[in-house]
Protein backbone atom coordinates (compact mmCIF):
# COMPACT_ATOMS: atom_id res chain seq x y z
CA UNK A 1 0.00 0.00 0.00
CA UNK A 2 2.97 2.35 1.07
CA UNK A 3 4.27 1.50 -2.28
CA UNK A 4 1.40 2.03 -4.22
CA UNK A 5 1.06 5.66 -2.85
CA UNK A 6 4.35 6.44 -3.10
CA UNK A 7 4.56 5.37 -6.96
CA UNK A 8 0.96 7.55 -7.11
CA UNK A 9 2.45 10.24 -5.74
CA UNK A 10 5.43 10.62 -8.56
CA UNK A 11 3.00 10.20 -10.91
CA UNK A 12 1.07 13.00 -10.03
CA UNK A 13 4.32 15.12 -9.76
CA UNK A 14 5.62 13.97 -13.15
CA UNK A 15 2.31 14.62 -14.83
CA UNK A 16 2.64 18.03 -13.09
CA UNK A 17 6.03 19.26 -13.76
CA UNK A 18 4.91 18.07 -17.23
CA UNK A 19 2.17 20.91 -17.38
CA UNK A 20 3.61 23.21 -16.63
CA UNK A 21 6.56 22.55 -19.06
CA UNK A 22 3.15 22.36 -21.58
CA UNK A 23 2.07 26.13 -20.20
CA UNK A 24 5.68 27.38 -20.18
CA UNK A 25 6.13 26.31 -23.50
CA UNK A 26 2.18 27.77 -24.94
CA UNK A 27 3.44 30.98 -22.99
CA UNK A 28 6.50 31.29 -24.86
CA UNK A 29 4.74 30.79 -28.01
CA UNK A 30 2.59 34.67 -27.18
CA UNK A 31 4.95 36.72 -29.32
CA UNK A 32 4.02 39.72 -31.62
CA UNK A 33 5.27 37.85 -34.52
CA UNK A 34 3.60 34.43 -34.25
CA UNK A 35 -0.21 35.86 -32.35
CA UNK A 36 -0.33 39.21 -33.14
CA UNK A 37 -3.48 39.94 -32.02
CA UNK A 38 -3.42 37.91 -29.01
CA UNK A 39 -0.58 39.35 -27.81
CA UNK A 40 -1.79 42.82 -27.95
CA UNK A 41 -5.29 42.23 -26.22
CA UNK A 42 -3.49 40.40 -23.26
CA UNK A 43 -0.52 43.54 -23.26
CA UNK A 44 -3.64 45.89 -22.67
CA UNK A 45 -5.15 43.30 -20.45
CA UNK A 46 -1.87 42.87 -18.43
CA UNK A 47 -1.75 46.74 -18.39
CA UNK A 48 -4.82 47.56 -16.61
CA UNK A 49 -4.38 44.85 -14.29
CA UNK A 50 -1.40 46.54 -13.35
CA UNK A 51 -2.67 49.66 -13.19
CA UNK A 52 -5.39 48.92 -10.79
CA UNK A 53 -2.41 47.27 -8.76
CA UNK A 54 -0.67 49.91 -8.54
CA UNK A 55 -3.62 52.63 -7.49
CA UNK A 56 -4.56 50.34 -4.78
CA UNK A 57 -1.56 50.12 -3.15
CA UNK A 58 -0.70 54.04 -3.68
CA UNK A 59 -4.16 54.11 -1.58
CA UNK A 60 -2.95 52.01 1.20
CA UNK A 61 -0.12 53.84 1.68
CA UNK A 62 -2.17 57.55 1.72
CA UNK A 63 0.19 59.36 3.45
CA UNK A 64 2.96 58.87 1.50
CA UNK A 65 1.60 59.84 -1.52
CA UNK A 66 -0.06 63.01 0.39
CA UNK A 67 3.20 64.17 1.59
CA UNK A 68 4.95 63.58 -2.29
CA UNK A 69 2.46 65.60 -3.74
CA UNK A 70 2.80 68.63 -1.25
CA UNK A 71 6.54 68.16 -2.07
CA UNK A 72 5.96 68.16 -5.71
CA UNK A 73 3.75 71.79 -4.91
CA UNK A 74 6.24 73.03 -2.95
CA UNK A 75 9.17 72.77 -5.48
CA UNK A 76 6.73 73.76 -8.42
CA UNK A 77 5.86 76.67 -6.61
CA UNK A 78 9.51 77.84 -6.51
CA UNK A 79 10.45 77.18 -10.01
CA UNK A 80 7.64 79.58 -11.24
CA UNK A 81 8.22 82.00 -8.63
CA UNK A 82 10.29 84.59 -10.09
CA UNK A 83 14.03 85.63 -7.93
CA UNK A 84 17.47 85.59 -7.56
CA UNK A 85 17.23 81.81 -6.22
CA UNK A 86 16.26 80.72 -10.55
CA UNK A 87 19.98 80.41 -11.24
CA UNK A 88 20.01 77.72 -8.59
CA UNK A 89 16.86 76.38 -10.02
CA UNK A 90 17.73 76.10 -13.28
CA UNK A 91 20.99 74.71 -12.27
CA UNK A 92 19.90 72.37 -10.06
CA UNK A 93 16.67 71.27 -12.56
CA UNK A 94 19.29 70.66 -15.10
CA UNK A 95 22.26 68.08 -13.36
CA UNK A 96 18.67 66.56 -11.72
CA UNK A 97 17.80 65.47 -15.25
CA UNK A 98 20.96 65.14 -16.71
CA UNK A 99 21.44 62.46 -13.58
CA UNK A 100 17.96 60.79 -13.88
CA UNK A 101 18.48 60.24 -17.60
CA UNK A 102 21.52 58.01 -17.30
CA UNK A 103 20.09 56.20 -13.57
CA UNK A 104 17.21 55.04 -16.03
CA UNK A 105 19.48 54.03 -18.97
CA UNK A 106 21.31 52.04 -16.02
CA UNK A 107 18.14 50.64 -15.07
CA UNK A 108 17.18 49.78 -18.84
CA UNK A 109 20.45 48.37 -19.06
CA UNK A 110 20.40 45.60 -16.17
CA UNK A 111 16.24 44.95 -15.79
CA UNK A 112 14.76 41.71 -16.12
CA UNK A 113 17.34 39.04 -15.75
CA UNK A 114 20.29 40.18 -18.17
CA UNK A 115 17.52 41.08 -20.66
CA UNK A 116 17.58 44.93 -20.66
CA UNK A 117 18.80 47.25 -23.30
CA UNK A 118 22.61 47.51 -23.24
CA UNK A 119 22.77 51.48 -22.75
CA UNK A 120 26.66 51.04 -22.28
CA UNK A 121 27.49 50.42 -25.87
CA UNK A 122 24.47 52.45 -26.91
CA UNK A 123 24.65 55.24 -25.31
CA UNK A 124 27.24 55.54 -21.93
CA UNK A 125 30.63 54.06 -23.73
CA UNK A 126 29.68 56.80 -27.54
CA UNK A 127 29.40 59.75 -25.03
CA UNK A 128 32.80 58.90 -23.29
CA UNK A 129 34.38 58.15 -26.83
CA UNK A 130 33.22 61.61 -27.63
CA UNK A 131 34.77 63.64 -25.01
CA UNK A 132 37.91 61.69 -24.78
CA UNK A 133 38.02 62.29 -28.35
CA UNK A 134 37.27 65.71 -28.27
CA UNK A 135 40.01 66.10 -25.18
CA UNK A 136 42.64 65.31 -27.22
CA UNK A 137 41.83 67.45 -30.36
CA UNK A 138 40.69 70.15 -28.09
CA UNK A 139 43.67 69.99 -25.56
CA UNK A 140 40.98 70.47 -23.10
CA UNK A 141 38.10 69.26 -21.06
CA UNK A 142 36.45 73.05 -20.90
CA UNK A 143 34.05 72.67 -22.88
CA UNK A 144 31.03 75.75 -22.64
CA UNK A 145 27.66 75.12 -21.70
CA UNK A 146 25.62 75.41 -23.13
CA UNK A 147 25.71 73.90 -25.89
CA UNK A 148 27.60 70.91 -24.22
CA UNK A 149 26.78 67.76 -22.78
CA UNK A 150 23.93 68.70 -26.11
CA UNK A 151 26.86 69.40 -28.58
CA UNK A 152 30.86 69.22 -27.80
CA UNK A 153 33.20 71.99 -29.47
CA UNK A 154 36.49 73.47 -28.56
CA UNK A 155 37.28 76.22 -25.98
CA UNK A 156 38.44 79.41 -27.45
CA UNK A 157 40.97 79.42 -25.39
CA UNK A 158 44.64 78.86 -26.30
CA UNK A 159 45.87 75.43 -24.63
CA UNK A 160 49.27 73.43 -25.24
CA UNK A 161 49.78 70.33 -27.38
CA UNK A 162 49.76 67.34 -25.20
CA UNK A 163 48.59 69.00 -21.92
CA UNK A 164 44.85 66.95 -21.42
CA UNK A 165 45.46 64.24 -18.90
CA UNK A 166 43.72 61.02 -18.37
CA UNK A 167 42.27 61.89 -15.12
CA UNK A 168 40.82 65.19 -16.42
CA UNK A 169 39.05 63.10 -18.80
CA UNK A 170 38.11 60.32 -16.19
CA UNK A 171 36.62 63.47 -14.13
CA UNK A 172 34.63 65.00 -17.04
CA UNK A 173 32.56 61.94 -17.19
CA UNK A 174 32.36 60.80 -13.93
CA UNK A 175 28.84 61.90 -12.65
CA UNK A 176 27.48 60.33 -15.94
CA UNK A 177 29.41 56.96 -15.08
CA UNK A 178 28.75 57.22 -11.99
CA UNK A 179 24.90 57.50 -12.50
CA UNK A 180 24.83 54.92 -15.05
CA UNK A 181 26.46 52.68 -12.40
CA UNK A 182 23.90 52.91 -10.10
CA UNK A 183 21.01 52.56 -12.25
CA UNK A 184 22.52 48.81 -13.21
CA UNK A 185 22.79 48.44 -9.05
CA UNK A 186 18.92 49.57 -9.07
CA UNK A 187 17.94 47.65 -11.82
CA UNK A 188 19.60 43.85 -10.00
CA UNK A 189 17.04 44.23 -7.27
CA UNK A 190 14.10 42.06 -9.11
CA UNK A 191 15.95 38.91 -8.96
CA UNK A 192 16.80 39.73 -5.71
CA UNK A 193 13.52 40.84 -4.44
CA UNK A 194 11.86 37.72 -6.52
CA UNK A 195 13.55 35.24 -4.71
CA UNK A 196 13.59 36.56 -1.39
CA UNK A 197 9.78 36.42 -1.64
CA UNK A 198 9.77 32.97 -2.51
CA UNK A 199 11.99 32.27 0.07
CA UNK A 200 9.74 33.57 2.77
CA UNK A 201 6.66 32.25 0.99
CA UNK A 202 7.48 29.06 0.39
CA UNK A 203 6.13 29.40 -2.92
CA UNK A 204 7.56 28.71 -6.66
CA UNK A 205 7.68 31.79 -8.88
CA UNK A 206 7.57 30.30 -12.38
CA UNK A 207 11.05 32.14 -13.47
CA UNK A 208 13.14 30.14 -15.35
CA UNK A 209 16.48 31.61 -13.85
CA UNK A 210 15.32 30.58 -10.13
CA UNK A 211 14.31 26.77 -11.01
CA UNK A 212 17.57 26.98 -13.10
CA UNK A 213 19.30 27.97 -9.61
CA UNK A 214 17.22 25.49 -7.51
CA UNK A 215 17.96 22.59 -9.60
CA UNK A 216 21.60 23.78 -9.81
CA UNK A 217 21.49 23.89 -5.87
CA UNK A 218 19.98 20.31 -5.74
CA UNK A 219 22.70 18.73 -8.15
CA UNK A 220 25.65 20.37 -6.88
CA UNK A 221 27.76 17.71 -6.02
CA UNK A 222 27.47 16.06 -9.78
CA UNK A 223 27.87 19.31 -11.94
CA UNK A 224 30.61 18.75 -14.53
CA UNK A 225 30.72 21.05 -17.30
CA UNK A 226 32.19 24.50 -17.06
CA UNK A 227 29.21 27.26 -16.93
CA UNK A 228 27.47 24.61 -13.97
CA UNK A 229 31.00 25.25 -12.28
CA UNK A 230 30.95 28.52 -12.92
CA UNK A 231 27.56 29.18 -11.48
CA UNK A 232 28.13 27.24 -8.43
CA UNK A 233 31.41 29.26 -8.07
CA UNK A 234 29.42 32.71 -7.65
CA UNK A 235 27.08 31.10 -5.80
CA UNK A 236 29.50 30.14 -3.06
CA UNK A 237 31.77 32.96 -3.07
CA UNK A 238 28.26 35.12 -2.27
CA UNK A 239 27.09 33.11 0.11
CA UNK A 240 30.27 32.59 2.09
CA UNK A 241 31.92 35.62 2.12
CA UNK A 242 29.17 37.92 2.11
CA UNK A 243 29.96 41.85 1.88
CA UNK A 244 32.93 41.32 -0.07
CA UNK A 245 32.31 38.48 -2.29
CA UNK A 246 28.58 40.32 -3.38
CA UNK A 247 31.50 43.35 -4.48
CA UNK A 248 34.12 40.94 -5.98
CA UNK A 249 31.20 39.57 -8.24
CA UNK A 250 29.68 43.34 -9.11
CA UNK A 251 33.37 44.68 -9.61
CA UNK A 252 34.13 43.18 -12.51
CA UNK A 253 31.90 42.57 -15.89
CA UNK A 254 30.09 39.35 -15.11
CA UNK A 255 27.32 38.01 -16.60
CA UNK A 256 26.38 35.68 -14.02
CA UNK A 257 25.93 38.17 -11.65
CA UNK A 258 22.08 37.75 -12.12
CA UNK A 259 22.58 34.48 -9.83
CA UNK A 260 24.32 36.85 -7.10
CA UNK A 261 21.09 38.84 -6.85
CA UNK A 262 19.43 35.09 -6.87
CA UNK A 263 21.47 33.73 -4.49
CA UNK A 264 21.02 36.50 -2.39
CA UNK A 265 17.62 36.84 -1.53
CA UNK A 266 17.26 32.70 -1.78
CA UNK A 267 19.34 32.83 1.43
CA UNK A 268 18.15 36.11 3.00
CA UNK A 269 21.15 38.60 2.70
CA UNK A 270 19.89 42.12 4.19
CA UNK A 271 18.67 44.19 1.90
CA UNK A 272 21.51 46.91 2.70
CA UNK A 273 24.23 44.63 2.33
CA UNK A 274 23.64 42.98 -1.29
CA UNK A 275 21.97 46.41 -2.22
CA UNK A 276 25.45 48.71 -0.62
CA UNK A 277 28.17 46.22 -2.38
CA UNK A 278 26.22 46.30 -5.44
CA UNK A 279 26.19 50.36 -5.87
CA UNK A 280 29.79 50.04 -4.49
CA UNK A 281 30.65 48.02 -7.35
CA UNK A 282 28.67 49.06 -10.11
CA UNK A 283 28.86 52.37 -9.41
CA UNK A 284 32.11 53.35 -8.35
CA UNK A 285 34.75 50.32 -9.10
CA UNK A 286 33.33 48.29 -11.93
CA UNK A 287 32.69 52.07 -13.84
CA UNK A 288 36.00 52.89 -13.63
CA UNK A 289 37.24 50.05 -15.28
CA UNK A 290 34.63 50.53 -18.15
CA UNK A 291 35.55 54.02 -18.11
CA UNK A 292 39.56 53.42 -18.37
CA UNK A 293 38.95 51.49 -21.41
CA UNK A 294 37.00 52.84 -23.27
CA UNK A 295 39.11 56.27 -22.47
CA UNK A 296 42.32 54.15 -23.42
CA UNK A 297 40.53 52.60 -26.46
CA UNK A 298 39.93 56.17 -28.28
CA UNK A 299 42.64 58.00 -27.31
CA UNK A 300 44.16 59.93 -29.66
CA UNK A 301 47.62 57.95 -30.98
CA UNK A 302 45.87 54.11 -30.93
CA UNK A 303 42.49 55.64 -32.59
CA UNK A 304 45.20 57.15 -35.65
CA UNK A 305 46.83 53.33 -35.16
CA UNK A 306 43.54 51.65 -35.74
CA UNK A 307 43.01 53.65 -38.90
CA UNK A 308 46.40 53.06 -39.84
CA UNK A 309 45.56 49.12 -39.43
CA UNK A 310 42.75 49.25 -41.41
CA UNK A 311 44.36 50.59 -44.38
CA UNK A 312 46.48 47.74 -44.37
CA UNK A 313 44.52 45.13 -44.56
CA UNK A 314 44.83 43.69 -48.07
CA UNK A 315 42.46 44.68 -50.86
CA UNK A 316 39.34 46.10 -48.80
CA UNK A 317 42.55 47.95 -46.50
CA UNK A 318 41.36 50.98 -48.36
CA UNK A 319 37.70 51.08 -49.38
CA UNK A 320 37.46 50.77 -45.29
CA UNK A 321 39.73 52.81 -44.09
CA UNK A 322 37.99 56.17 -46.08
CA UNK A 323 34.90 56.45 -44.24
CA UNK A 324 36.51 56.35 -40.82
CA UNK A 325 38.80 59.11 -42.15
CA UNK A 326 36.45 61.21 -42.91
CA UNK A 327 34.39 60.38 -39.69
CA UNK A 328 36.75 61.72 -37.98
CA UNK A 329 37.31 64.45 -40.27
CA UNK A 330 34.05 65.95 -39.77
CA UNK A 331 34.35 65.28 -35.57
CA UNK A 332 37.69 67.73 -35.68
CA UNK A 333 35.44 70.04 -37.90
CA UNK A 334 32.56 69.98 -35.38
CA UNK A 335 34.81 70.50 -32.32
CA UNK A 336 36.32 73.61 -33.77
CA UNK A 337 32.71 75.05 -35.03
CA UNK A 338 33.95 75.67 -38.66
CA UNK A 339 31.10 73.71 -39.78
CA UNK A 340 30.95 76.79 -42.98
CA UNK A 341 34.39 75.59 -43.75
CA UNK A 342 33.65 74.70 -47.47
CA UNK A 343 33.69 71.23 -46.60
CA UNK A 344 30.33 68.74 -47.17
CA UNK A 345 28.49 67.72 -44.77
CA UNK A 346 26.86 64.60 -45.47
CA UNK A 347 25.50 62.18 -43.22
CA UNK A 348 28.62 60.01 -42.96
CA UNK A 349 27.51 56.03 -43.06
CA UNK A 350 29.07 55.29 -39.76
CA UNK A 351 26.47 57.41 -38.08
CA UNK A 352 23.73 56.81 -40.26
CA UNK A 353 24.14 52.88 -39.36
CA UNK A 354 25.22 53.31 -35.48
CA UNK A 355 21.57 55.50 -35.43
CA UNK A 356 19.87 52.83 -37.27
CA UNK A 357 21.24 50.01 -34.51
CA UNK A 358 19.93 52.28 -31.84
CA UNK A 359 17.04 52.51 -33.50
CA UNK A 360 16.60 48.76 -34.07
CA UNK A 361 17.62 48.17 -30.28
CA UNK A 362 15.59 50.45 -28.47
CA UNK A 363 12.00 48.59 -31.03
CA UNK A 364 13.41 45.13 -30.29
CA UNK A 365 13.54 46.42 -26.32
CA UNK A 366 9.79 47.99 -26.80
CA UNK A 367 8.75 44.54 -28.26
CA UNK A 368 10.09 42.21 -25.44
CA UNK A 369 8.57 44.30 -22.72
CA UNK A 370 4.79 43.93 -24.93
CA UNK A 371 5.17 40.33 -25.31
CA UNK A 372 6.59 39.70 -21.77
CA UNK A 373 3.55 41.69 -20.04
CA UNK A 374 1.08 39.48 -22.56
CA UNK A 375 2.80 36.21 -21.20
CA UNK A 376 2.18 37.41 -17.64
CA UNK A 377 -1.29 37.68 -18.72
CA UNK A 378 -1.64 34.01 -19.88
CA UNK A 379 0.23 33.10 -16.51
CA UNK A 380 -2.52 34.76 -14.89
CA UNK A 381 -4.93 33.02 -16.91
CA UNK A 382 -3.59 29.27 -16.81
CA UNK A 383 -3.14 30.15 -12.59
CA UNK A 384 -6.91 30.75 -12.56
CA UNK A 385 -7.67 27.68 -13.99
CA UNK A 386 -5.12 25.63 -11.58
CA UNK A 387 -7.49 27.49 -8.66
CA UNK A 388 -10.60 26.06 -10.30
CA UNK A 389 -9.88 22.94 -11.07
CA UNK A 390 -8.86 22.57 -7.45
CA UNK A 391 -11.83 23.79 -6.21
CA UNK A 392 -14.01 21.09 -8.22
Amino acid sequence: MIKEQHNGNFTDSSLLSERKRRDREERLNIVLWRQPLVTLQYFFLETLINLKEWTIKLWHRRSILVSFLLTLAVLTATYYIEGTHQQYVRYMEKKFFWCAYWVGLGILSSVGLGTGLHTFLLYLGPHIASVTLAAYECNSVNFPEPPYPDQIICPDEETTEGSISLWAIISKVRLEACMWGAGTAIGELPPYFMARAARLSGAEPDDEEYQEFEEMLEHAETAQDFASRAKLAVQNLVQKVGFFGILACASIPNPLFDLAGITCGHFLVPFWTFFGATLIGKAVIKMHIQKLFVIITFSKHIVEQMVSLIGAIPSIGPSLQKPFQEYLEAQRIKLHHRSDSGMPQGENWLSWMFEKLVIVMVCYFILSIINSMAQSYAKRLQQKMYSEEKTK
